[in-house]
């Protein structure tokens, strides 16, 4: 993860794209592909990077020790490319919890462009960083993220 990133808006109630919590990513000459945009495989460390650092924001450091997030499954949808110098938001809200998952939104867009670069659903599964098994997202991690069981 990039250690310079910073999130705007509520941390709390991030439910939509436009409660979202979002950070700005630069598209550098080491992101881009021999087609001249931005490598799909950058988009997804900038989605990791969205979740990781709204994870961080809002867990105590106990948390932070006892929990680790893994991702059990990606999906990325692509639609505007990105090439390099070029600046996007990254937008990031959470969809239901059950049980261990959690599903993650990400909109990855140009500012004020209409529609996505890259839109990215992850689904997340909480685990305990001792016993490496899956933990249930408890209501106290709910109440941290603002938002409800599925």
């Amino acid at each position: 993860m990039t250690a310079d990133l910073t999130l705007s808006g509520n941390l709390a109630g991030a439910r939509s794209y436009e409660t979202a919590v979002a950070m700005t990513r630069r598209a550098e000459a080491a992101h881009i592909d021999e087609l001249g945009h931005v490598n799909n495989a950058v988009y997804l460390i900038w989605a990791q990077d969205a979740g990781t650092v709204h994870w961080r924001a809002v867990a105590t450091p106990k948390m932070q020790e006892e929990l680790v997030w893994v991702a059990l499954r990606h999906e990325i949808d692509y639609r505007d490319q990105v090439v390099e110098g070029e600046t996007v938001e990254v937008r990031t809200w959470l969809g239901p919890a059950s049980g261990p998952r959690f599903i993650r939104h990400i909109d990855i867009r140009k500012p004020g462009a209409a529609r996505f670069s890259a839109k990215v659903e992850t689904t997340w599964c909480l685990i305990d960083a001792k016993t490496r098994k899956p933990k249930r997202v408890t209501p106290e991690i709910l109440d941290l993220f603002g938002v409800e069981a599925a």
